[in-house]
């Protein structure tokens, strides 16, 4: 294998491995002296590995801890991707799935839609009143005609006018009063003049592109984009999709389509390497258009459509339903995994935010946040994966040519350097804001982390505490609006891989409201350890009356950050204009289920998932072999609120990290 025309064997003796987006490993050496031997993103990709640190382990984030004190046991976690199924929880509780792949027949309302054939006299007379006896006369010959003989003049011209304001009622009166027919706006004779173009409205769009070389007339947007009444604007429809994460699929249907991901709406993110069903919508789109993508798109279907009046945002679910299956179990003895499989069942798991809150490369998610809170514009921009090429060749445009384009904030950041040198807090400012803004909140969630498990490690798993905080319904109740958290389901593959749920910052539901725990409290036997909760640092929130507000403090000093001082001018990047939220310490999985499967051939699926079910795929797997195997699968299903992580309920119950790389080494 050559690279750069040098044969690997004469480069050097550093083994490194590459990014995934490289595909492959050698031995290298790297050095300035490489660089010119190399592609700039090839020499990018040696010095990120070369300056790779140790990868970030759980305990770095604050994970420490387990309420069960049971073993653990060895499981594979995402073998398959077909192994790890998620549906959407919708806002009223339904567990998404994708049932049909057939658009609905849409159903005419013609008491609503003018036909061509019918009497218009008196649509004629009220646009007579509009534009005049001419303009009147002329459109009633255009109709009589198109109405008698389809061989007639296939557009008319209005008179000319300069009178914009006049010219949009009359687009407008076509809209409302003709709607078989449609209109534009072209030159009129005079310079400054504009004339109205009437045709009939095809059912198809008539629009060409200029320059084409044919006689076909060019007609702009305007006016052709009718909408029937009875139809909401917005095309609602469930996606299901294997081994791509949201935005890649909604964008590859975007293309087809021929529309700007803008177009699309979703309630949150879901895992790449996984089969997940989800709810969509889409602004004015026909069912029959994506119903017919099916037979073109590969790994993604969609189905189930319906119109409705308002798109989805961010944050709009009420949980993820999971089917988890953990291959190549090997415990103790069985009743190891069963006795783990029940406690997780009956008291939960801490409620950590997960590995991928932190991201997945050199310089961890939280650092540049605690950066950014420190105003530090200069060093939060100097990611490293830019740093190490940047620094060597100064070659920005190579650079920017050469990085993928998963890498969102880096070309970001190169792209405002390049107009503006030296200017970090706008190239800072220059990365999308749900990107930026990911920063400050997982160094919150770095925070949140130490807290509860400082929490666990000095008052247990089994009971409140005096001093602690509550959800609670009572009026003397503490109350934060976390509106803020909504919509920050941002994956961008090059911080965040492999996310299992909407983001978990997003508000859980509306309990907003805390409480104090006092000896009153501790008395009445009011609450458990399940209402506990700890605060995401911000300007509204309050902390716990005992020792876990410290732990805020001392870490946040250790760091150099302020809780309640903003240390600099920027807004958005200081804790004290955030308003802060409430997070559950304990999560606990609803309509929790558990099976043991023993198999002897990995590549047998062991779920069947909504694909398998409207494709007729995987019908019946051999179920003789799977009963026959010698190896163990543990199959988990269970729904979470869209705040909690599955991969901490999966460490919960195997004491074992939740690390891409480390079940990547197991599957190996």
């Amino acid at each position: 294998m050559k690279i750069g025309g040098i044969d690997r064997r004469s480069i050097g003796l550093v083994t490194t491995t590459f990014p995934a987006v490289c595909h492959w490993q050698v031995k290298v050496k790297p050095s300035s002296s490489l660089r010119v031997l190399l592609k700039p993103y090839d020499y990018y990709c040696l010095n990120q590995s070369a300056a790779m640190k140790s990868p970030l382990e759980e305990s770095d984030v604050g994970i420490s801890c387990y309420i069960s004190p049971l073993p653990g046991f060895r499981g594979i976690l995402k073998q398959r991707y077909s192994d790890f199924v998620v549906n959407e929880v919708d806002l009223n509780g339904n567990v998404v799935h994708l049932t049909s792949l057939e658009a609905p027949l849409e159903v005419k309302q013609t008491s609503e839609e003018h036909q061509l054939n019918g009497n218009h006299d008196s649509e004629i007379e009220s646009f007579r009143a509009l534009a005049g006896d001419s303009d009147a006369n002329s459109l009633k010959e255009f109709i009589d005609k198109a109405t008698a003989t389809s061989d007639g003049a296939t557009s008319i011209l209005l008179s000319s006018t300069s009178d914009k304001l006049h010219r949009t009622a009359m687009h407008n009166f076509f809209k409302e009063k003709l709607n078989f027919l449609v209109t534009d706006t072209v030159d009129g004779p005079e310079p400054s003049s504009k004339c109205i173009r009437v045709r009939l409205n095809s059912g198809a769009s008539s629009k060409k592109r200029k320059g084409r070389g044919d006689n076909t007339p060019y007609y702009d947007s305007r006016g052709s984009d009718h909408w029937p009444d009875h139809l909401g604007k917005f095309l609602r429809f469930h996606l299901c999709k294997e081994n791509k994460d949201t935005q890649e699929a909604l964008g590859l249907i975007g293309k087809m389509l021929g529309i700007q991901p803008r177009s699309f709406g979703f309630s949150g993110t879901k895992d790449k390497r996984a089969v997940t069903t989800q709810q969509v919508t889409v602004f004015k789109q026909r069912a029959n258009r994506l119903a017919s993508l099916n037979n073109r798109l590969i790994g993604i279907k969609v189905g189930d459509f319906c119109y409705v009046n308002e798109g989805l945002v961010l944050g709009q679910l009420h949980g993820n339903r999971f089917t988890i299956t953990l291959r190549g179990v090997v415990a103790d003895s069985e009743d190891t995994v069963k006795a783990a499989a029940d406690a997780l069942g009956k008291h939960g798991f801490i409620n950590y935010f997960g590995m991928q809150r932190f991201g997945t490369g050199s310089v961890p998610t939280h650092l540049i946040g605690a950066k950014l809170l420190r105003g530090e514009w200069k060093e939060a921009d100097d990611i490293r994966r830019i740093r190490e090429y940047y620094k060597e060749s100064e070659d920005i445009d190579g650079t920017l040519r050469q990085l993928p384009r998963f890498l969102v904030a880096e070309k970001a950041i190169l792209q405002c350097l390049k107009k503006s040198p030296g200017n970090y807090l706008q190239a800072m400012k220059a990365v999308p804001r749900t990107l930026r803004m990911m920063y400050v909140h997982s160094y919150q969630s770095y925070l949140w982390n130490h807290a509860a498990s400082m929490r666990v490690q000095k008052y247990g798993t089994e009971q409140v505490v005096l001093g602690d905080l509550v959800y609670c319904n009572e009026e003397s109740c503490n109350e934060v609006d976390d509106s803020e958290f909504e919509g920050l389901g941002c994956n961008d593959s090059s911080e965040i891989n492999h996310l299992d749920e909407v983001d978990a910052h997003a508000s859980e539901g509306n309990c907003t409201s805390v409480k104090v725990v006092n000896s009153e409290d501790l008395a009445s036997g009011r609450y458990t350890y399940t209402d506990v909760v700890l605060p995401l640092p911000g300007s509204r929130v309050i902390y716990p009356q005992n020792d876990i507000e410290q732990c805020y403090q001392d870490l946040a000093n250790k760091d150099g950050v302020s809780l309640t001082e903003s240390m600099h001018n920027v807004k958005e990047f200081s804790l004290t204009s955030m308003t802060g939220a409430y997070r559950r310490v304990f999560g606990k999985a609803k309509d929790f289920e558990w099976e043991l499967i023993k198999y002897k051939d990995v590549s047998i699926p062991l779920t069947r998932t909504d694909l398998d079910i409207v494709t007729k795929a995987n019908k019946t797997h051999n179920e003789e072999a799977v009963l026959q195997g010698e190896q163990l699968a543990l199959k988990l299903s269970f729904t979470l609120a869209a705040s909690c992580y599955a991969t901490m309920a999966i460490r919960e119950l195997l004491k074992t990290s939740t690390s891409v790389a480390f079940h990547k080494a197991l599957n190996q």
